[in-house]
């Protein structure tokens, strides 16, 4: 999941996968009860706003009917944006509505998560979607039967490597997904979940000791200096530290690493939690006092206030563990983030732009 630079003006807001596949279970539904195609249907989202999909395939016989959607996610830049999301529906002798796992629709596969190990990846939300428009349907149209729905993804395989899912392990396709129905354009909700998910997996496959970071590059470092650690060990917090430490706060977990990039640490190290460019920035006359402190001179110093970037600092202080400058900034970077969890064992390592790391 990467992060990416939020676009100028009004963002037109998009749906997640759940309300897509509620609206092709509602679809497929009707055309198997009434027998006829269905080009658009209109279901009500979760906090009551009622909303239309247009219908891309719809076929049927008098034992079941499958329909399509296309996903639109608006202008976030959702990975699923644009896949076909699908939906087979058949009748069955109980009064249940049952979930079952196309092809691209994950499987859950460590304990951790709000679906049971085993269960197809459709979260709580879309499944009560989809079963109040099953359980609506039939009892409108005196169907005195349960129903069987089958949700897929084209290309959901391929779609997934894209996302986080292996990490907490969803296999072999992707999350039915949504708690709105509304994929608001660049929303930090769905990162502070996969973060939040993260953890509780982890934590549900006994670990005790895991590993925080920004993003894939510093992840792929840090994990050839953790290979003791499984996959799941492994968090990336983008730009959310402060939600991620108070979630680490909330758990029983003993030992938390932090590797940070420069850019972030000098943010960090200001006490700013969220290091979204569009949240916060760094600050050069902190850096530059920063350094004072360490008995740098105004001729060394000088410079920090010409730098465009905070990762250049390497151009200016020699990156090692005996600089008093990184010494410094990583001991602030420190007493921001510790406090926040008194509980845990907590190491910070900062990485420059070479990828070399250091430990304080």
């Amino acid at each position: 999941m990467s992060l990416r630079q939020i676009p100028e003006g009004p963002l037109r807001q998009g749906y997640t996968t759940g309300a897509c596949a509620t609206a092709c279970t509602k679809a497929a539904l009707l055309a198997l009860i009434t027998q006829a195609p269905v080009d658009e249907v209109e279901i009500t989202l979760p906090l009551g706003e009622k909303v239309s999909f247009r219908i891309s395939s719809c076929s049927f016989n008098t034992e079941q009917a499958t329909c399509t959607t296309i996903k639109d996610a608006g202008d976030d830049p959702d990975a699923t944006h644009g896949a076909t999301i699908g939906c087979t529906v058949s009748f069955n002798d109980t009064p249940e509505v049952r979930f079952f796992r196309g092809n691209g629709v994950g499987i859950v596969t460590l304990p951790g998560l709000a679906i049971g190990v085993g269960e197809p990846a459709i979260n709580p939300v879309p499944r009560k979607m989809m079963t109040d428009v099953a359980q609506f349907l039939t009892y409108r149209y005196s169907v005195n039967k349960g129903v069987n729905i089958e949700v897929f993804v084209v290309d959901g395989i391929e779609i997934a490597k894209k996302t986080l899912n292996s990490r907490i392990g969803i296999l072999e396709g992707i999350s039915i997904l949504g708690t709105t129905g509304i994929v608001r354009p660049f929303s930090a909700s769905a990162y502070i979940a996969s973060i939040t998910q993260g953890i509780d997996v982890a934590l549900a496959n006994h670990c005790t000791e895991i590993v925080i970071n920004s993003g894939g590059r510093s992840e792929n470092i840090l994990r050839k200096r953790f290979h003791h650690l499984p996959e799941f060990a492994f968090i990336q917090y983008g730009n959310w530290i402060g939600q991620t430490l108070e979630k680490i706060r909330s758990v029983p977990l003993q030992k938390v690493t932090m590797g940070i990039m420069l850019g972030k640490a000098a943010k960090l190290a200001q006490g700013e939690l969220d290091t979204h460019s569009g949240k916060s920035t760094w600050d050069k006359q902190f850096i530059y006092s920063l350094a004072k402190e360490c008995g740098y001179s105004d001729e060394q110093c000088q410079p920090i206030l010409e730098l465009n970037m905070a990762r250049r600092l390497t151009e200016l202080f020699p990156f090692n563990e005996q600089e008093p400058f990184f010494r410094q900034l990583a001991a602030r970077c420190y007493a921001v983030s510790a406090p926040l969890v008194p509980n845990v064992k907590l190491q910070l390592l900062l990485i420059d732009a070479n990828d070399t790391i250091l430990t304080f």
